[in-house]
């Protein structure tokens, strides 16, 4: 039987992987500071944890003094009170939320988790590309650090990040038109699996444009990203902007990108979507596929699209905060990074 991760032996083996954390959370803490951002906290429990069709939230419930039930979720991120603190006139904020999502576990995915989130109103998305860069940099000097590594990759933290679209990083790694198969914000299922099959990529009959895309996109091109230094893959489709505005005078991509090093994802940034009927279109369509594939689906929070409306256009980005401690300190586990990680199922 393993010794127990609290057991001295044990938790020494982990303790300079927590030492540095700390130290990075201490700097990336005063660089926000420092720059005129409020750092706040926002609740866990929420009425809806997200509306993503792949993610899986933790229910729960909350019991009233007079023995009323209802129904609550821990939250998927802290993105939904994050945008309501704009709409309160909040100009610069961030937090370390502790978020939570089922059926995930692994070496980059744990149950709980920290997201380092931040947001700016009335700045544009391409300012969070220029944050990330300086971030890199302050985690890599506070780790003592001159490199982040995983898996024998290594980046620069130091280095400019690669700036490629998705729509270039499809056509360079995987020989695939992606915006061929998008028009006017819907993508072409039949379209972009007649491209895949060329390529031979695997795909199934019942395959969505985003599962075929989500394929390409693992095997093809995620592992060219983050090699030497950084990578900023963004304008990506608009079929999967999520909570993303569409990009100005485009039907097809969204003022959305990802951060990548060592081929492991970090980031995911939005210029903001703030029209709440298109927003609330997005949240019953992903929640129709979330029944159709999943069996399940999560309210809508009805007071996140009030204030939704109340929202001053901004620039939002959440941020994997263990995978970036684990790349700064050679980790090759999340768990390794974690003070004291969610107890395994015997």
């Amino acid at each position: 039987m393993a010794k127990a991760r609290w057991s001295p032996g044990s938790y020494a083996a982990f303790r300079p992987y927590l030492a540095a954390r700390g130290r990075i959370t201490a700097a990336l803490r005063a660089w926000f500071v420092d720059r005129g951002f409020s750092e706040v906290e926002t609740p866990a429990l929420q009425v809806s944890p997200g509306n993503e069709t792949h993610l899986h939230a933790f229910a729960t419930e909350l019991v009233t003094t007079a023995g009323e039930r209802r129904p609550l979720y821990l939250r998927t991120s802290p993105e939904f009170a994050c945008k309501k603190l704009l709409a309160a006139g909040e100009t610069r904020i961030f937090e370390f939320a502790r978020v939570f999502r089922n059926r995930e576990r692994g070496a980059l995915h744990h149950p709980e988790f920290t997201m380092l989130e931040w947001y700016r109103a009335n700045e544009p998305y391409e300012t969070l590309a220029d944050d990330c860069t300086a971030l890199l940099g302050e985690t890599a000097r506070a780790a003592g650090a001159k490199a982040l590594t995983f898996r024998g990759r290594s980046v620069d933290p130091f280095a400019a990040p690669e700036r490629m679209t998705v729509a270039e990083a499809f056509m360079r790694h995987a020989g695939i038109d992606l915006l061929a198969t998008i028009g006017k914000g819907h993508g072409d299922p039949e379209a972009l699996a007649t491209q895949a099959d060329k390529m031979g990529v695997k795909i199934a009959h019942d395959d969505t444009w985003g599962d075929i895309f989500s394929r390409i996109l693992v095997e093809r091109v995620e592992p060219h990203l983050g090699n030497d230094r950084a990578t900023l893959l963004y304008e990506y489709p608009l079929p999967l902007a999520a909570l993303a505005r569409a990009k100005p005078g485009s039907d097809k991509v969204a003022e959305r990108f990802e951060l990548y090093a060592c081929g492991v994802e970090l980031a995911n940034a939005f210029g903001e979507l703030i029209n709440v009927a298109e927003q609330r279109a997005r949240f019953y369509t992903a929640m129709a596929e979330k029944r159709r594939i999943h069996g399940e689906c999560y309210p809508i929070d009805e007071d996140f699209l009030t204030a939704l409306a109340q929202m001053p256009q901004a620039s939002g980005i959440a941020l994997g905060f263990d995978r970036l401690v684990m790349l700064a300190t050679g980790a090759s586990d999340i768990a390794q990074v974690i003070w004291m990680p969610v107890a395994e199922l015997e």
